[in-house]
């Protein structure tokens, strides 16, 4: 296991060197489409992937990566996720579409696998500095300082994350639909500003229906070594290996289960 310091000083100098420069400098961004108008890159994006890619390896012999982009040109990176060698796992900017309107809402996200276990991950915001860290059975940092989840309210009084952005039709008419019964709502548009957002205590779930290992590997282990809980749609635990399905994130078990009634039936 590398030295969590060193891996969190590597993003933050990335993140000064290769993706500040271009936020809110459009004409220099840029920004492309790669499947459609709400699926951007940046070169941003590309050159922050590029320089941790090399970089964590050193950290680690024998390691290897899974990163966005990288897997968006070849799909098969993701069998490593599959295999016994460690895998940095990279979002060089979660939040794009965020970080190409000039909106501070992006983050740098990296995790560490192995055999389809995360057993770290960082999440960083260039804007403000806020940096969490955990390494499995070893608790949630947040800027230094041990954090915890909200404590567990009533359904009427959860705050969180509720997007239907990326679920069926009729799924997503439910779930609107069920989820008026909750308290207030509001999607970041970027998964690591929301797991930040749980982590401070300023929300008590979040729930997600595209679960690509960038986005969500590192969050979910940062969320259980908070000492929040977590687990699939069918209430299996989550893996960075799953693709499909949805996850969502409560306070605590009980927290879940009624979350899950309220919003699944």
């Amino acid at each position: 296991m590398p030295d969590v310091d060193r891996v969190s000083a590597l993003i933050r100098d990335v993140a000064e060197t290769e993706i500040l420069p271009y936020f809110r400098d459009l004409a220099n961004a840029g920004i492309r489409e790669k499947t459609g108008p709400a699926d951007l890159v940046t070169l941003a994006d590309e050159a922050a992937e590029r320089a941790l890619t090399p970089r964590l390896m050193d950290l680690l012999p024998g390691s290897t990566v899974v990163g966005e982009e990288a897997v968006s040109a070849d799909k098969t990176l993701l069998d490593r996720l599959h295999g016994d060698a460690p895998v940095w796992i990279i979002d060089p900017i979660d939040g794009t579409i965020n970080f190409a309107n000039g909106r501070p809402l992006f983050a740098v996200i990296v995790a560490l696998a192995r055999a389809g276990e995360t057993l770290a991950g960082w999440i960083y915001d260039p804007c403000d500095g806020r940096l969490a860290t955990a390494v499995k059975g070893q608790g949630t940092f947040l800027n230094g300082k041990r954090v915890h989840v909200a404590p567990a309210v009533p359904l009427p009084e959860m705050v969180g994350a509720l997007s239907t952005r990326f679920c069926e039709e009729s799924l997503g008419r439910q779930l609107d639909e069920r989820g008026m019964a909750l308290g207030p709502r509001a999607c970041l548009s970027s998964a690591a500003q929301e797991y930040l957002r749980l982590l401070e205590g300023r929300a008590h779930y979040s729930l997600y229906h595209r679960l690509m290992p960038w986005d969500h590997a590192a969050g979910v282990l940062l969320h259980a070594e908070a000492g929040g809980y977590s687990a699939l749609f069918d209430g299996s635990p989550y893996r960075p290996t799953v693709l499909g399905g949805g996850v969502m994130m409560a306070p605590d078990r009980d927290s879940w289960q009624a979350l899950h009634r309220q919003l699944f039936g």
